[in-house]
């Protein structure tokens, strides 16, 4: 199912679409063309309304909570719909137009496409037919003359295409690395942070992380095997997940009555290639200190444990990535890594956040 981007294309032929600059995208980030505020607006609204759900439960923001870097913090993988536990960690949205394909197994490419996943997953929000959500939205007044105004009717297109618009607002370059490395400001980061970045560097974290010239998205969008998801598949690792109730309450469960939840084969879910099995989208680094537990299925707490996974060379397997080898690792160069991530985080962050403050979560 792929809709045409109408409105886009309508906006561009008549001059409606202006390109960002570098300095509102921030350094670091291409520029990139803005749709109209109204529209985004319109995208915001649906994305925090819980009446998007069957149950009027749900929005995308309980998944992509604008405070954790439009990720998750408390959960390694989130609960849906009535308690349902997905099987991979929500991943932020924070540059997320930048992507060449959507979700940890690439399965989508395009935003205005992609939003239809959760709302028709039964895990998720439960939608039963695209039908269900449009007759939903058009017994709603208000949406009804919101969409009038924006995009004409309420069809499957025009829902997607609100929902990417914000999706595609949500900005964030201009790091303190940024204003170092791509502004020249030598103030602008610690020395610490420098000597993380020739860490990054000489440990081989680049090869898969990328930066260019004069922008940086942190990833060659490429699908990689590091050995996550291997064991529980292959029924090698105890089935055991730790949920967590509240900041200081965790619970243990037995994954078997979990049904296929933690039988997850990647990228091999969409190709059918045995040698995309536990391949997983090569995440970008941008924000990465916000948007804690790591790797897509949550299982890594923080960010010195995953410099320990790679420097112990992920989890062996016949299909485990030739990059991902074992390499040394001292605790200071651990933490100097670490600031050097930490200096990736934008300066856009807090006025994103502001403005989503008093944002409707969903009201009958």
């Amino acid at each position: 199912m792929l809709f045409p981007q109408r409105v886009k294309i309508a906006a561009l032929l008549f001059g409606l679409l202006p390109v960002l600059s570098q300095a509102d995208v921030g350094l670091g980030l291409p520029s990139v063309e803005t749709s109209p505020e109204r529209l985004v607006e319109l995208g915001k609204k649906l994305f925090f309304d819980r009446r998007l759900s069957v149950n009027n439960t749900l929005s995308c923001a309980m998944c992509h909570i604008p405070e954790q870097g439009f990720a998750q913090n408390q959960l390694a993988t989130p609960v849906g719909l009535e308690g349902r536990v997905l099987k991979r960690n929500s991943p932020s949205l924070l540059n997320v137009r930048y992507r060449q394909s959507l979700f940890h197994d690439g399965r989508e490419y395009s935003l205005v496409n992609q939003v239809w996943s959760p709302l028709l997953s039964e895990r998720e929000m439960g939608n039963l037919s695209i039908g269900m959500v449009i007759g939903r939205l058009k017994e709603l007044d208000d949406y009804s003359a919101e969409f009038a105004e924006t995009l004409g009717d309420i069809d499957a297109v025009t829902i997607g295409e609100a929902l990417a618009a914000y999706q595609e607002s949500l900005v964030a370059g201009d790091s303190p690395f940024d204003r170092w490395y791509f502004g020249g400001d030598e103030l602008a980061v610690e020395e610490a942070v420098k000597r993380g970045f020739i860490l990054f560097q000489e440990k081989g974290c680049i090869a898969c992380h990328q930066l260019g010239d004069k922008t940086a998205l942190f990833t060659d969008h490429s699908f990689r095997n590091t050995g996550i998801g291997y064991e529980q598949s292959m029924g090698l690792k105890p089935g055991q997940r730790t949920i967590r109730l509240t900041d200081t309450v965790t619970i243990q469960t037995d994954v078997k009555f979990e049904g296929d939840v933690h039988n997850d084969l990647g990228r091999y879910e969409v190709t059918g290639e045995p040698e995309d099995r536990w391949r997983y989208r090569t995440a970008g680094l941008r924000n990465i200190a916000l948007t804690a537990p790591y790797m897509h299925d949550g299982s890594i707490s923080s960010l010195a444990a995953v410099l320990e996974f790679y420097s112990n060379g992920g989890v062996s397997n016949p299909g485990l990535d030739p990059l991902v080898k074992p390499f040394s690792l001292t605790s200071v160069e651990a933490e100097e890594i670490i600031v050097f991530l930490n200096s990736l985080t934008s300066s856009h962050i807090p006025r994103i956040v502001k403005s989503t403050r008093g944002s409707a979560a969903g009201a009958n």
